[in-house]
């Protein structure tokens, strides 16, 4: 396989894993930082910052409406819940 050929697999990969997240919104991200160790505002970051070293204008914002599939704040007003205290601990535990 060649470089152009892992590129083009690599970018199908991430749009099914961000088409998947976007059919999910139930999984707060909360889930999955604590099982995964990213979530969808990692995604975003990474995105973003891809775009920074790719020399792309795109805001954080920008990068996250790409990653969620609508503005971020539209997204946590219908879907984000609350963390529950368990969820919260487990959270802590998990940084170094």
């Amino acid at each position: 396989m060649n470089d152009e050929q892992r590129q083009e697999l690599e970018a199908a990969a991430f749009r099914t894993l961000v088409q998947h997240l976007r059919e999910r919104p139930d999984v707060q991200n909360i889930e999955l930082m604590n099982l995964a160790g990213f979530c969808r505002n990692c995604l975003s970051k990474w995105y973003k910052a891809a775009a920074d070293d790719l020399g792309y204008d795109i805001s954080p914002d920008a990068a996250r409406e790409e990653i969620y599939g609508m503005p971020y704040a539209d997204w946590k007003a219908k879907y984000q819940k609350e963390a529950t205290a368990e969820q919260k601990a487990a959270f802590d535990k998990s940084k170094p």
